[in-house]
Parts: structure tokens; sequence; C-alpha cells
């Protein structure tokens, strides 16, 4: 029992890490129809770039100095990569996706080209603290990865609902054919979605990495988990891309422990595969559409 009820934590907190990650797919899709396949290859060069400013790489600054410059850096890129795939999203989803392969080799590259191919260690400024709470062992960073999570859900929320860009978000998702007769700006709301899911990607990579290590693949092998989350949520759907990160955390910690570490890959594929059979838009996906 004390497993298993360890297993369940430890995959929460997994399935928070997967939900930033979908939560950025899933709001470039429901923006453009696109799915992002360069959304992990561009948070991988969030992560060395913050790196590179703490390491000595570029300079050695405070992770207080290092986060926002990469914040603004961060911000840039993605201007340059929605550009890129702007005059695409009216003419083709399928090239516009196919274009996102394309500018995740050239972040991979970039990434490579910058820092070399070698496995580097990037540890949060967090205390080593921790303490059991029945059978459940926490530490700062699970508390960490938690409180990052409720306050990005929090804030997007407040972000989407509450003000003017989210309310235009949310019509060009619901029907951007009209939101655009009725005079709508679809490239800044585009433009929106990708920054917005830019600075996610950062937070995720960074959140991720001392899970694992940091390398020019890692943190894109690392987002394959919040692809599956959000197809198991429904690309359709934010809070959905939260519940499929939770679910995908957890089930794939149960497996890995009680069947074998080894099939991960496998359980995933396997995961999709029944959930598009089942839930074709997902467990919390809308019914009337796929971008409702």
């Amino acid at each position: 029992m004390a497993d298993f009820l360890g297993l369940i934590w430890a995959g929460v907190i997994s399935g928070c890490l997967y939900a930033l990650g979908a939560i950025g797919l899933v709001l470039i899709y429901k923006s453009s129809n696109v799915v992002n396949f360069a959304h992990g290859n561009l948070a991988g060069l969030a992560a060395f770039l913050v790196y590179g400013f703490t390491a000595g790489t570029f300079a050695q600054f405070s992770w207080g100095v290092a986060v926002p410059l990469t914040l603004v850096i961060m911000v840039i890129v993605m201007t340059l990569s929605c550009a890129l795939i702007g005059p695409l999203l009216f003419k083709s989803d399928l090239t516009s996706t196919i274009a996102t392969l394309g500018i995740g080799l050239i972040a991979q590259g970039g990434t490579q080209l910058l820092f070399g191919a070698n496995v580097v260690s990037l540890d949060l400024p967090l205390p080593a603290w921790r303490a059991h709470v029945g059978a459940i062992r926490v530490s700062s960073y699970d508390l960490a990865v938690l409180a990052v999570t409720a306050a990005i859900v929090g804030l997007l929320y407040l972000l989407i609902e509450r003000t003017r860009i989210g309310i235009a978000f949310r019509a060009v998702s619901a029907n951007p054919f009209a939101s655009r007769v009725c005079g709508l700006n679809l490239q800044r709301i585009h433009l929106f979605s990708w920054v917005v899911a830019g600075l996610l990607g950062l937070v995720a990579s960074l959140l991720i990495v001392p899970t694992t290590f940091l390398s020019s693949t890692s943190v894109a092998s690392f987002m394959l988990q919040a692809f599956a989350a959000a197809v198991v949520g429904g690309f359709s759907s934010l809070p959905g891309a939260v519940v499929g990160g939770v679910l995908v955390g957890v089930l794939m910690n149960l497996l890995s422990f009680y069947v074998s570490a080894e099939f991960n890959n496998t359980y995933m594929l396997l995961l999709i595969l029944l959930v598009l059979n089942l839930f074709p838009k997902g467990v919390l996906g809308a019914r009337g559409g796929a971008r409702a």
C-alpha cells in the first residue's frame, strides 16, 4: 500500500509536468488547428539558454536574471516561429503542422551548435528539504511543481476568461471564420498562443530537467508524454490537458512499477490508441467540434 500511494504521488507530480507541456500544445491547436511538433525542441532550447546564462557558457548570472532574460529571448523565438508558420496557416493545416517539424529541427540544430551534444546538469535553486506525510515522501521539488502548476493554470484561466485577448482567443477557437468576419485579427491570436506556449515550455523544461538530464533531445523526448496527455485530455480542451497530464503520469508510473519500465513507450502508444478509439476527441474533448 505504501508503494502504491508513493507511486500515485510521484505520478501526480510527473503529470503536472506533462500538463504544462500539453497546455502549450493545446493552446496552439485551438487557435490555429496546428499540432506544434517543435514544442519539445523549443522548450529544450529555452532550458539550455538558462543553463548558458547561469553556468558560464554565455555568462554567470543569477537565476533571477537568467530566467527573465531567457523569457525575452523565447518571446522573440516564438514570434519568429509564428511568423514562419503564419503564411501557411490559411493554406493548409497539414502543411503548417509539417512545417513545425522543420522549426523543431532548426531549434535542435541551433541548440547543438551553441551548446554541443553533451549531457549537462541544471539544478533548480531549491532547498534540500524532504518530509514524510504518512507513506508519501514529499520534497521541496514536489511542492514547487504543484505550486507552479497551480499558479500557471490559475493565471491562464484569468487570462483567457477575463481579458480581451482571452475572449478573442476563445472566439477564434470556437469559429475562426466567423471571428475573422467580425474583424478579429487572427494573426494576433496565433501570436498570442505561440508566445504563451513558448513561455509554458520554458517553465516546463526547467521543472523537467531535475528529474532527468539536459541534452539537445532530452526535453523533446519528455514532451512526447505531454503529447500523449494532450491526446488523452483532448486537443480541444485546456482543462483536458491538465486532466490528461495527471492521468498519463499516474498510469505510466503504475505500469512501470508493476509491469516493466522497459515498455514505457509501448504503454504510451497503446494508451493513445485506446483513447482515440473510445474518445476520439479526448476524455474532456468538446462534442460539438474539434475546436470548440
